[in-house]
């Protein structure tokens, strides 16, 4: 099938490469303009068009999808099919209505949960335990399309959002080609889906990460967990800011925000129920390091986290 790939993240870059190994004709990759990362802030390339450009496809980076001028350079590809994986911008009708087959979106939850920009990262927040990968027809809404296939994967108690996101590439990369060919002979119906179920999953902001001790070890555990690798859960002790990077759950009860030394090295902080294990941590200006490391130059026994007034 003559194909426009359109992802922007390494998620994206498996299913293209599967695509492009299975033996489509991959016409061109839409994805976003370079963006400044790291303390350099240097202009760095999404991971997908590294993917494209050691595939030898043409790489297309509009700063607005919806622009005349692009999608009448999308229309002179005449692809069969657009697909779509984790882009970063709303398709126009303009683009939906240029293939044949569609636009076809491979969407990291089981819809209709978690429509939205970040589902790998709200479904771990919302401690779900199980997520997945969904084949769906886009439309002009927000992962409301009909959908094709799902396939359904436990999320592990150690997952983080980076490593459930590499499992559901490797699914979503399975996934799209065994139903790309079955939709375009017709063979695999789409079905709507049922709105009165859906939940949100809104991008998320580096405010996400700020931790509300009043809440239960277990919520401050999987936000740790689902926002890893970004933007990262984070306090502030002694008015400095301090990246939780590793946690656990312990029984017991102590004042929330409230520091003590663990018999094993570790942390233990009083919650809203139960203790978090602070097993890592990021002081700000500082490397990674374990609690045991940040103990041995941190005097911690009586000092609180700062408190953070819970909005829900």
């Amino acid at each position: 099938m003559k194909i426009v790939y359109m992802g922007t993240p390494q998620f994206a870059v498996l299913p293209l490469r599967a695509l492009a190994a299975a033996g489509h004709s991959i016409l061109a990759v839409v994805t976003r303009t370079d963006k400044p990362a790291g303390r350099g802030k240097v202009l760095t390339p999404p991971a997908v068009k590294l993917a494209a450009g050691e595939l030898g496809i043409p790489v297309l980076q509009p700063k607005r999808v919806r622009d005349p001028e692009f999608v009448s350079t999308l229309r002179s590809y005449g692809p069969e099919a657009i697909v779509v994986a984790a882009y970063g911008q709303i398709l126009p009708k303009e683009v939906l209505a240029l293939p044949l087959n569609g636009c076809i979106n491979i969407h990291a939850s089981l819809l209709p949960a978690y429509r939205g920009a970040a589902p790998i990262n709200w479904a771990i927040l919302r401690g779900e335990r199980e997520t997945g990968i969904t084949i769906m027809q886009m439309d002009e809404g927000m992962d409301t399309g009909a959908v094709f296939l799902q396939e359904r994967v436990p999320i592990d108690p150690a997952d983080t959002a980076g490593t459930l996101a590499e499992k559901l590439s490797v699914l979503g990369a399975k996934m799209v080609v065994t139903a790309l060919p079955l939709i375009g002979s017709g063979k695999l119906p789409p079905v709507q889906q049922d709105h009165a179920r859906a939940t949100p999953a809104p991008p998320l902001k580096k405010e996400d990460g700020r931790i509300d001790w009043a809440r239960t070890a277990q919520e401050i555990h999987d936000r740790v967990r689902g926002l890893a690798p970004w933007p990262g859960a984070y306090t502030f002790l002694d008015g400095r800011l301090i990246k939780l990077t590793g946690t656990g759950v312990a029984e017991g009860s102590g004042e929330p925000a409230l520091i003590r030394r663990s018999g094993d090295g570790a942390l233990e902080v009083g919650t809203g129920g139960g203790l978090l294990r602070v097993l890592s941590l990021q002081p700000e200006g500082k490397k990674a390091m374990t609690a045991a490391e940040f103990l041995r130059g941190h005097r911690v026994e009586g000092k609180k986290f700062e408190a953070l007034i819970s909005k829900s």
